[in-house]
């Protein structure tokens, strides 16, 4: 395709972003990981774990990342073919090792629920693989030649984090060819314009890591923006009007994956949205420790892409609720946006019921980071110390800018931003009663003598 045969039809870019998203920002990320290292996570190469020491903190500028526990990230390209995968007996303690692809769909979990604490030896490899796996060991095949394993070992205190480096240390991957080494991500062509980068990356990568098959006719539709053109790139030499029309569709675009993520089809109930199945895009790859259930699928095809790109921009790589159920709000009991400007309380009674842990973590609008506090607490949860419970066993939890001088108050205080914010709530192993919504959680509550 020449660069004057380029479509510029806004209903098709809009169509293509949405589409397209979760692929380039994710990859982008894995791009991060491997090159920079993000935060706590130093660089790693493909196929090698990145382990964090420390909870993460503002410093690590990665969208809802979580402080509850260490992060074990390890970029996978299994162009050198199979690698094995061992994980040590954590005696009990939480840790899950979460598999996505390149599309951002999660197609298996290792650990604490999906196949419990004890020592495992599994094989993962690649989409088309038709070998034979060593005995004792559980193979996981991947959907994509390039995907992520995102590692999270739980921490209740500092005194944790020796024997969670331990556990870090003996999680390894080993290719089974030694002499192999990772193609890795496919080159973007650099003669491309810079503005236009969105569309050349999803050019070049959709084509290198395809899609489903349910996905694949979506894909083709997308060839009069030149996304499915092999060789060289088509952005490059566009005419300017041309160049300025993909442009202006791209910011349209970027407004209406916006407002998918603030209003979004998720249910609402007091003030929070009720996230429990932003995740639940995956309708083709059930490995080890998913769950094949239409409860747990987004079965509309056009909510299913929407949902998709609204969930890798608002918390990628979060998980499917039955391992960790997410709700989250902007707003307060008076349906207006949540500001460092104003005092809040939230009540809990009772707390969230799980197997796990559950934590409330507060972020920064709009670019959901952790936000930095005199006290360095960025989240709350059942295994904070210090807290201190009302009377009748509830948790009041007080959030605002400025520490509070009531003693219990600055107990259980979380520091929110001078501006707006929007504090996220993770239950890890939710019960039933979570999920099905009988768990309630009630309103953040403005303080009455604030307007």
């Amino acid at each position: 395709m020449s660069s004057t045969d380029i479509d510029t039809d806004t209903d098709l870019i809009t169509k293509a972003y949405l589409y397209g998203f979760p692929l380039v920002f994710n990859l982008d990320q894995v791009t991060r990981y491997v090159q920079e290292g993000v935060g706590a996570n130093p660089a790693a190469p493909f196929n090698t774990f990145s382990h964090a020491r420390t909870l993460a903190g503002p410093q690590d500028t990665f969208v809802t990342i979580n402080n509850d526990t260490l992060y074990s990230m390890a970029q996978l390209d299994l162009s050198v073919g199979p690698l094995a995968l061992h994980v040590p007996d954590t005696g009990g303690r939480y840790y899950v090792l979460q598999f996505v692809d390149a599309w951002t769909n999660n197609f298996a979990y290792v650990g604490h629920r999906a196949t419990g604490t004890g020592e495992g030896r599994f094989l993962l490899v690649p989409p088309t693989w038709d070998g034979e796996a060593p005995g004792g060991t559980t193979v996981i095949r991947l959907p994509t030649l390039v995907a992520s394993v995102v590692g999270r070992w739980a921490v209740s205190s500092g005194e944790d984090l020796a024997e969670v480096h331990a556990l870090q240390d003996a999680t390894t991957l080993t290719p089974l060819d030694a002499t192999a080494h990772p193609v890795g991500l496919a080159v973007p062509d650099p003669s491309a314009p810079d503005e236009l980068a969105f569309f050349e990356k999803l050019r070049v990568w959709s084509q290198q890591l395809p899609p489903a098959d349910r996905d694949k006719p979506l894909q083709q539709s997308l060839a009069p923006l030149g996304l499915t053109t092999p060789g060289p790139s088509p952005y490059a030499g566009l005419p300017a009007s041309r160049g300025a029309a993909l442009t202006d569709g791209l910011a349209r675009a970027e407004a209406t994956l916006h407002e998918a993520l603030v209003s979004g089809s998720s249910p609402e109930v007091n003030g929070w949205k009720l996230v429990f199945h932003a995740f639940d895009y995956n309708l083709d790859y059930f490995e080890v420790g998913t769950i094949d259930d239409d409860r747990y699928k987004i079965l509309d095809p056009k909510l299913r892409i929407e949902e998709r790109a609204a969930a890798a921009i608002g918390g990628l790589w979060g998980n499917h609720p039955y391992e960790a159920a997410y709700v989250m709000t902007y707003v307060d009991d008076q349906g207006e946006q949540l500001t460092g400007t104003r005092t809040y309380t939230l009540r809990l009674d009772p707390m969230p019921p799980v197997d796990a842990f559950w934590s409330l973590t507060m972020y920064s609008v709009p670019d959901f980071y952790l936000v930095d506090n005199p006290v360095g607490r960025y989240s709350l949860g059942d295994r904070t110390q210090g807290v201190v419970l009302d009377d009748d066993g509830a948790l009041t939890i007080t959030i605002s800018h400025d520490e509070p001088t009531d003693p219990k108050a600055a107990a259980n205080w979380l520091p929110s931003p001078a501006g707006d914010f929007r504090p996220v709530m993770r239950m890890y192993e939710p019960h039933a009663a979570v999920l099905d919504q009988s768990y309630v959680l009630p309103p953040i509550t403005r303080r009455p003598d604030q307007v």
